[in-house]
This record gives C-alpha cells, structure tokens and sequence, in this order.
C-alpha cells in the first residue's frame, strides 16, 4: 500500500502538440504535400503541482489555459512531452489496471454512458469492467441514486433524460467502484441553477463520506465557493 501523503506529484511537466499550417485552395494542398510547415504549440510549461490526499483542489484559468491537458494527463489519456508525473504512485501512461481502479474522469462535455439503453444496464456494464460484486454494487447504486434523486429513472434510457439527469448518472458511474481520485472536468457545464446545485451537494457530500481527492475545473465561482479547499491557477499553460 501507497502510503504517501501526495495523492498528485508534478515536476517540471511539459506538453506541446505539433500541427502543420497548409494554404487555402487546391494549390496550398499540394504545395504542403511537398513541402509541409508545422508549428508547436506549449500546452503545458514547466507545471509543477503537489496536492496532498483528501483534498479538493480548483484548477483555474481561461480557455486555452491548459485545464483539460492537464486533466488528460493526469488520468492517462495523452502522455507528457517531458518531465515527471506521479498519480497516486503510478504513471498514468502506462495505464495499469491497478491504476484505473483507483481514478475516474467526469467530462461535462462527453459521455460515457451509452444513449440507447437504459442507465442501469450502463451501471451494471461497467459494475462486470471493474469487477464488482453484486451485493457491493447494489448498496453502491441504491445510495448514491438517492443522494441524487434519480433512483425512479435508473431504468430509462440515457438519451431521454434532461442535461441534468445525464450529469448525475455519469457521476455515479463515475463512482461504481469507489475511486481514490475523482477529476471533474466542467461537471456543471451548461445545468441550470437548481441541477448545478444539486451536483455541488452531492459532490460535497461524497467527499465527506468517503475523503477521497477531487481535482475540479470550472468557470463557474460557485462550484469553486462551494467545493475548493485551495485553488491552483493556470495561464498559457503555466501555474500562477
């Protein structure tokens, strides 16, 4: 057992993406075809972190500002250009199994359930991914549906509920198997004031029940009020 008291530990982590410029018209595709031109982008410079375990931490900044690249890194989605990079012990990129039984990511913006099918059959899909046991599951999904007020549509399917309601049941397949760090990539993006609310209390409330780490990004102060313990604040891809 890890038993460091960082959850998340960063030093001098870079991220740069490389694209090519290519003129207008069919001249410009084949002149680039011969002779390409390609430009890199810093996403991330130089970003060191340590965030300790239990915490909630707020990640701050303006579009473009290197919030979700950052986020993707730590859960192992892209790879760093350089640097060091420890996630609860682990390097994200090497994706162990150990490693994704201990993170879950919450996009407000992408889904990982699917649309078609009800979301207790979602819930019970990823209940066999991560090899829970079925009394476990159960007492899970029977809690956290209360919690959020959802249990009456566990058996509709996802492509019919409301923003709102889709948010809740990715978050609580989010939390199945009882992650060690939960990363909330924008979970009220686009939820009216009631459903926002309702995500912060549950957010709030899971956090005290079960003290894990929570790295959130938001443009909205009130998710940073109401859940950040401290705030880290990033601009062209650098802390603050």
């Amino acid at each position: 057992m890890n038993t460091d008291t960082y959850a998340i530990k960063a030093n001098k982590l870079y991220k740069n993406f490389r694209s090519y410029k290519k003129e207008s018209g069919l001249i410009g595709s084949i002149n680039s075809f011969f002779n390409r031109t390609y430009v890199e982008k810093s996403a991330v410079e130089n970003f060191n972190l340590e965030i300790e375990r239990g915490k909630i931490i707020g990640l701050l900044g303006p579009n473009g500002a290197g919030k979700t690249t950052l986020m993707k890194m730590f859960t192992g989605i892209i790879v760093p250009s350089s640097g060091d990079l420890s996630i609860l012990g682990h390097h994200p990129w090497s994706r162990e199994k150990e490693f994704r039984q201990k993170i879950a990511l919450v996009m407000g913006q992408k889904s990982q359930l699917w649309w078609d099918i009800p979301a207790m059959d979602s819930l019970e899909l990823l209940q066999r991914y991560y090899e829970i046991d079925g009394q476990s599951f159960q007492k899970k999904v029977k809690k956290m549906s209360e919690l959020l007020q959802v249990d009456h549509l566990l058996k509709v399917q996802i492509r019919k509920l409301s923003l709102g309601e889709r948010m809740k049941m990715e978050l609580m397949a989010s939390l199945l198997h009882g992650p060690e760090i939960l990363f909330l990539d924008e979970p009220t993006i686009g939820l009216d004031l009631i459903a926002q609310e309702n995500i912060r209390k549950f957010i709030k409330e899971y956090h005290e029940l079960n003290n894990c780490t929570i790295i959130l990004t938001s443009h909205y102060m009130a998710d940073v009020q109401a859940l950040c313990e401290d705030l880290v604040l990033i601009f062209n891809g650098q802390k603050k």
